[in-house]
């Protein structure tokens, strides 16, 4: 029962956050016309394979957030147990990337100019926060484990994981 109260938690919240910033991004799309710059019809079909690319790591990331986390991915209802599993192998911040993966596609999906650069500024935002707030966060509340996984696993750059390294 604990699994599906968790479970059902992560799916509001991922839903909202999904929600709310398409909104926005959808609002935004009204500037394109002010900024004078449009999108080839091309970029449609990359558009699409990066929004499902980024949604699929996002879900994935999800699960595993509820599966081995017992927790959520809202900030406000984190992991219990430090996840260091699939994508968090390879590199610290998956999730948060595959949003931006979902973003960027979103934008060229719309041929939105607006969406495009909306993408950038929260990239630069979810770097801000991850920095400042997250990692200190994650430090506090994971101790050794998460210095040690900070320590061999990038932020931004995926690298491949290193055959004997343990995790926790």
């Amino acid at each position: 029962m604990k699994f599906l109260w968790i479970a059902l938690r992560a799916v509001v919240y991922m839903a909202a956050f999904v929600s709310f910033f398409g909104l926005i991004a959808l609002s935004l799309r009204g500037m394109d016309a002010q900024l004078g710059v449009e999108l080839p019809a091309a970029l449609r079909t990359p558009g699409a394979v990066l929004m499902t690319a980024g949604a699929a790591l996002v879900l994935f990331c999800g699960l595993l957030f509820v599966s081995r986390g017992e927790g959520t991915p809202a900030p406000f209802d984190p992991p219990r147990k430090f996840v260091a599993h699939g994508p968090y192998l390879w590199v610290r911040n998956p999730m948060q990337m595959g949003a931006l993966v979902l973003l960027l596609g979103f934008g060229l999906w719309n041929l939105s100019v607006s969406i495009v650069l909306f993408s950038v500024v929260m990239g630069a935002g979810i770097h801000l926060f991850v920095v400042l707030v997250e990692e200190p966060g994650l430090a506090v509340r994971f101790g050794s484990d998460y210095e040690e996984y900070r320590a061999s696993v990038n932020r931004w750059v995926p690298a491949p994981p290193q055959p004997n390294e343990s995790r926790p």
